[in-house]
This record gives structure tokens, sequence and C-alpha cells, in this order.
């Protein structure tokens, strides 16, 4: 069975991506091993610290590399990506081996999918720079069939998602699609 790694693009507790990957990880049941990775304690990125790696980032590589792919579910902030997901992407980026830095990186060849619950745009801004800055890291990205979902009044409001079978579809179509990527 495939290992697929949820990255939750979003810190807070009740958020909405945080709703969509426990809908994908029920998508997912029987069909791939879901796993979230916990970076909270991932430190700001600091080359006096970079090696030894911190305990955070050990776990964090060793999350990734067991994976099969990589599934972020990320907000929108200013239409980019949250500063603690570059973050960690930046200390995944890093070479492994500070003797060797030509080596290849955990990101390296690594599948990935996007998905974002967020406004209008329905984090079309946050998948595209990630897209690119996954790409330019060599890692392998699926393009098509990524979801944005365009959050409803209720979720602004009264804190309730309210996904249309229409974006439902969006998502199980994305988790086939995703486990077909990385077969």
């Amino acid at each position: 069975m495939k290992k697929i790694l949820f990255i939750i693009g979003s810190l807070r507790k009740q958020s909405f991506n945080r709703e969509l990957s426990e809908m994908v990880k029920g998508m997912l049941q029987g069909k791939a091993e879901v796993t979230e990775l916990d970076y909270s304690q991932v430190p700001f990125i600091n080359q006096d610290e970079e090696y030894p790696a911190p305990q955070a980032i050990a776990d964090a590589r060793k999350a990734v590399a067991e994976a099969d792919g990589v599934w972020i579910f990320s907000p929108e902030y200013n239409y980019s990506y949250p500063g603690h997901v570059k973050n960690l992407i930046d200390w995944l980026s890093r070479p492994v081996d500070p003797a060797d830095r030509n080596a290849p990186t955990m990101l390296a060849g690594k599948k990935f999918t996007l998905t974002g619950a967020g406004g209008k745009a329905a984090t079309a801004g946050c998948r595209k720079l990630l897209t690119t800055l996954l790409t330019v890291l060599k890692a392998d990205v699926m393009t098509e069939g990524q979801t944005g979902i365009a959050l409803n009044l209720e979720a602004w409001t009264e804190g309730r998602m309210i996904l249309s079978e229409e974006q439902k579809a969006q998502l199980a179509k994305q988790a086939e699609l995703f486990l077909e990527f990385i077969k």
C-alpha cells in the first residue's frame, strides 16, 4: 500500500484545510496509508543551526523520505503560501550531508499534489507559487487535478465549511489521480 504524507498549511486546530485533509483521508482509506506531518516545532531556518539538523528537521526529513507522495493542503495568504510552509520547504531543500552540497535533497523527485481552501480565488495564487517553488527544487508536482475550494459564506461567518457535491467530486478525482501519479 502506498504511503502519503499530508502537510497542512494552516496551524489552526479547526482549519478548513485540516478539515479538507480529513475528508481526503476518508477517501483514501483502504487505498493508501496516510500520515500527517507535525511540523509545529520546526525552527526558523538558520545556517548556524543547520548541522546537525534539529530533531524536528530530522523527523520531517524522515517522514518525507518514507512517503511515496506528499499532499499539501494550504490556505492562501496574500496571494501566496504561509510563511511556515515556506520555512518547512526551505529546510527540506537543504542537503542532508554538509560535505556534499550537490547531493539530492528530500524534495528531489518526490511526488506532490496540492489542495487549498480559501477565498474567492480558491487558493489559485498559493497553488501556483507552490507548484513553481517545488518544481524549481526538483520535486515532481502533479499539476493536473489540483483542487481549489472557494469557501462558502458560512465558513467565514460561522466557521462551517460546506462543500458542494461538485467540490467533493473534485477532491475524490484528485485522490484517484494522485494514487495513479505515485504508482
